[in-house]
């Protein structure tokens, strides 16, 4: 499913999102308004679908930006890269061994093997990510990946791009070899539950949500 229209508009921003099957992993692109340039935030397995709503838009990729190296949220980095050689690949530190190793990005348990270029640059907790005109803030939440990395954007209402952390009314999963439950819980609750409630939640599948409605809605971690 490609979104030709924005999903979201939180100014100055406007979010288009690509559904990719066989997981429905969501593919963001993040636009500013007047401004031709973009981020492609997690690239999945219809990378084609990606490129054409760029293309559409006549959008100028500045960086790919990759919340965790799962392979579904990886699996068209080499694509993009292959259409826009200059743009770099931008990942967590933890997950960067996962872009070329099938085993650690559990695509070889799938029974293929998604290998993707290496990262260009590593994100750390702290640390903003500073791409043109585009800053974000980067936090550090592991328990669905050692290295999953979530990041907000001081937009009106803020934008959370939360891959696989935060769901709507759920959480990402804790069983894979580098899962860990109370990790994840920790994250969300010490982080990500600081934001605006009105802050609008991306997530890496599902739909949107926002940090309030996870505040009060979300089983898996409720406020304590």
């Amino acid at each position: 499913m490609q979104s030709r229209h924005p999903l979201i508009t939180a100014s100055p921003f406007e979010v288009y999102r690509i559904v990719s099957r066989p997981f429905y992993e969501n593919t963001y692109i993040l636009a500013k308004a007047g401004s031709s340039g973009c981020l492609v935030i997690d690239p999945g397995f219809e990378p084609e679908a990606v490129i054409e709503v760029i293309e559409e838009h006549t959008f100028d990729p500045m960086a790919i930006v990759l919340t965790h190296g799962h392979s579904d949220h990886i699996a068209g980095v080499s694509a993009m890269k292959q259409r826009w050689p200059s743009v770099p690949v931008l990942i967590g530190h933890g997950d960067a061994e996962k872009l070329t190793d099938p085993v650690a990005n559990l695509s070889a348990g799938y029974g293929i093997d998604v290998k993707s270029p290496p990262a260009d640059t590593l994100l750390r907790e702290g640390e903003d990510l500073l791409v043109g005109e585009f800053c974000a803030t980067v936090a550090e939440i592991p328990g669905h990946s050692v290295g999953h990395i979530v990041l907000w954007f001081a937009s009106d209402p803020v934008l959370v791009l939360a891959g696989d952390v935060l769901f709507h009314e759920g959480i990402g999963r804790t069983d894979f070899p580098d899962g860990d439950f109370s990790s994840l819980a920790s994250g969300i609750l010490n982080k990500l539950y600081k934001l605006p409630d009105s802050a609008i939640v991306l997530p890496g599948h599902g739909e949107p949500t926002t940090i309030g409605h996870e505040k009060k809605h979300n089983p898996f971690v409720p406020l304590p």
